[in-house]
């Protein structure tokens, strides 16, 4: 008899680290195959400080992913995935190693989502001549070359972000007895304030101002609202010491223009650089699938399953109940479908496996000098945690957290959240 076979789409962050549980939950019960358009794991969290470091990041970022995954017995389809049919439970794609192939289908008992989420920088109107992120590595060097090459000569800065659609998937759910997943303005801030903060030293250090430069800008009324009340105003307090401007309640970016940016709301700020994160989207091949919301993202429940077909999950910035769109909360849906896929193969017990996503947003940044702050919080969701640190330690954590992670090919233990918990908030 043939084993069941789970299909993965998305080879990222929760992509991995589902294929990666699954396999340690389930053992050989199942037979697990990852599509991915590329063959290797980009660690995004990082280009920020490769970036101002005048390090390029396609050389310390990238993961190899068939060896990876073939430690573990999956297999990887270099491949675009084209589309879903649910009640054939198969996957069209095309292989992506050379163009002109051909549509392929792929069957499957069990399909883990986790191709992340389209960033429209493409519906932000002048970005492309005049805009700068750090999303990924083509945009990093642009940023790259501006700040090291003599491009930026020292005018006022602009980071922000677009208006975020959340959709409807996660209405009703309620993570903590008092909570329940919020609605989000924008999809995720812990980037715009990193870049802010690091930004900003490496200004001072290169001799071209510091805080005052830089205008944070939000479309809501408080920026990085999911790490609590508490910690924002400890944040802005500190920003607001510092030098740094700051402009909320933006709505959306209109314009991105040579010399600055245009609101929604009306506002209007002058910038030579204007470093944005943009709308975070779903992909055209999950819009108006019928495990889809309004907006095209995967409805789970809170054990990261279709309530209407069991068989399929949802994990990281696709799934409905990923808000905001954050690592380290794929990480903990991650743990959730690969004790699920096992408690359907008898490997493990209902208490063992059906422990409900609770989110926590964990955020460490980098400040730049050697600092770093670190967030962990869950009052956004119900919860009564609200925890800021700022130091040389929540550095340190940040950048032997990417070493441990290639080190061990992707699988961090348990215990390194617990660790990192003790060092952060202890001994800070």
């Amino acid at each position: 008899m043939t084993k069941p076979h789970v299909v993965v789409l998305g080879g990222n962050f929760a992509g991995l680290g589902s294929a990666q549980k699954i396999r340690e939950y389930a053992g050989d019960a199942v037979d697990i195959t990852v599509i991915d358009r590329k063959n290797y794991l980009l660690f995004v969290p990082n280009i920020p400080a490769e970036v101002f470091e005048g390090r390029d990041p396609q050389e310390s970022l990238r993961m190899d992913l068939p060896s990876t995954l073939a430690s573990d017995r999956i297999d990887l389809i270099q491949a675009d995935v084209q589309a879903i049919d649910i009640e054939r439970k198969t996957v069209a794609y095309v292989p992506s190693e050379r163009p002109g192939a051909e549509t392929r289908h792929i069957s499957y008992d069990y399909l883990v989502i986790a191709v992340g989420a389209r960033l429209a920088y493409d519906r932000l109107n002048g970005f492309a001549e005049f805009g700068d992120t750090v999303s990924d590595i083509f945009h990093g060097n642009q940023l790259r070359r501006k700040l090291y090459d003599g491009s930026y000569k020292g005018g006022p800065i602009v980071v922000g972000s677009a208006l975020f659609h959340q959709g409807s998937g996660a209405q009703g759910l309620k993570p903590y007895p008092e909570g329940s997943i919020p609605s989000a303005m924008a999809a995720c801030e812990g980037p715009p304030v990193e870049v802010s903060l690091a930004l900003a030293t490496w200004l001072s250090e290169h001799g071209l101002g510091g805080p005052k430069n830089i205008t944070i800008t939000t479309p809501a009324n408080m920026i990085a609202e999911d790490a609590g009340e508490k910690v924002v105003g400890q944040l802005l307090a500190a920003a607001s010491s510092m030098g740094f401007g700051y402009v909320n309640n933006t709505r959306d970016i209109v314009r991105v223009a040579k010399d600055g940016i245009e609101f929604e709301n009306g506002a209007s700020l002058e910038a030579e650089l204007k470093i944005l994160f943009p709308d975070w989207v779903a992909h055209d091949f999950l819009r108006g699938l019928p495990i889809a919301d309004d907006q095209g993202f995967i409805i789970t429940d809170l054990l990261m399953r279709n309530p209407q077909h069991r068989e399929i999950f949802a994990v990281g910035d696709c799934a409905a109940v990923t808000v905001p769109k954050l690592g380290s909360i794929g990480h903990q849906q991650s743990e959730i479908v690969g004790r699920q896929i096992a408690l359907d193969m008898g490997k493990l017990s209902k208490d063992q496996a059906d422990e409900p996503l609770a989110p926590v947003v964990l955020c460490i940044g980098d400040m730049g000098g050697g600092k770093g702050f670190y967030i962990r919080s869950n009052s956004w969701y119900g919860g009564d945690v609200q925890e800021l640190h700022m130091g040389r330690i929540p550095f340190q954590l940040k950048m032997f957290y990417k070493r441990l992670f290639f080190a061990n090919r992707g699988k961090v233990p348990l215990w390194g959240n617990d660790v990192a918990q003790f060092l952060a908030e202890k001994l800070s």
